[in-house]
């Protein structure tokens, strides 16, 4: 039996998209299906149903999920006790982040991490920080930076690093937005506002809205606090993104900082992961260098 054949099952079994699979595990869409047509001849079951909609694991599927999962971390494991003597952890880790924490928190960890372990490839994928947590459920990143959610999923292991705080922001420029914000007392349902399609950020807007008692006037959603920030700059109206991403924005200074009442509430950033991943070797080791200080 092919370990790469079933590392791909094992990533086919939790992602049930053949489509995701291909792209995260780097091969063709046929090289996949032969894969899985090659072990379901070798175990001489079907292993997953498939239609032109959906995939879905057979009982055997199942069965040959934990299996695998259980050989593939053993034979991880086999790897690092055979290199005994040799403290330089090989492998590859999948890392996800936002576009801000690839610049304000990464930096400092890959750079003890690389020189602590030169021979480990790091992949570093930036996107929407809303997306994180997906990516870690469907095994398509190893390890993710991200906001903890307030309902954390029961598969992952989530490890803070730094709780930051949430603001609204507003354009420095005069502008319609500005004048609206110079009226007292201020009509917050009359001021357009920019928020996060999805994930932590929006539900601090939301919350801080709904205990306010404020239908708000919705401007536009948009994924990624970057364009947040790009959009309050330019005048559309006012934005709620993380502190930390005016810190380290080229637009930073053509914002500035509200102060309502009450403060939005802050999130926690930090490390997620899978806990069945949680013995891994390199997932252990970059743990333990994210929490060193800097």
């Amino acid at each position: 039996m092919d370990f790469r054949h079933l590392e791909l099952f094992v990533h086919l079994s939790q992602s049930l998209h053949f489509g995701h699979t291909a792209d995260a595990m780097a091969v063709s869409p046929s090289t996949l299906s032969r894969a899985i047509q090659r072990l379901e001849q070798e175990t001489g079951c079907e292993l997953l149903t498939r239609d032109n909609r959906s995939v879905t694991l057979t009982p055997a599927g199942a069965r040959l999920q934990l299996f695998a999962q259980g050989w593939l971390a053993d034979w991880q494991n086999l790897k690092q006790e055979l290199k005994h003597g040799d403290d330089s952890l090989q492998g590859r880790l999948r890392v996800f982040c936002s576009v801000t924490a690839s610049y304000f928190l990464l930096p400092g960890i890959l750079e003890r991490f690389r020189s602590r372990y030169p021979r480990l490839e790091i992949r570093l994928e930036t996107g929407d920080p809303a997306l994180a947590i997906d990516k870690i459920l469907d095994d398509v990143s190893d390890l993710a930076i991200a906001a903890r959610p307030d309902a954390l999923p029961a598969k992952v292991h989530f490890v803070n690093l730094q709780t930051v705080p949430m603001v609204f922001i507003a354009p420095t420029s005069p502008g319609p937005v500005s004048e609206l914000l110079e009226q007292r007392p201020l009509d917050w349902q009359r001021l357009p506002v920019i928020v996060s399609e999805q994930g932590v950020a929006r539900k601090r807007a939301n919350q801080w809205f709904k205990a306010k008692g404020i239908s708000p006037n919705i401007y536009a959603e948009v994924a990624g606090n970057e364009a947040i920030i790009g959009m309050v700059a330019l005048g559309f109206g006012i934005g709620v993104v993380p502190r930390v991403v005016i810190d380290h924005s080229p637009m930073g200074d053509k914002v500035r900082v509200l102060s309502p009442s009450p403060a939005l509430k802050s999130i926690e950033v930090g490390v997620c992961l899978l806990k069945k991943r949680l013995d891994d070797p390199l997932i252990r080791a970059f743990q333990q260098t994210a929490l060193e200080p800097s």
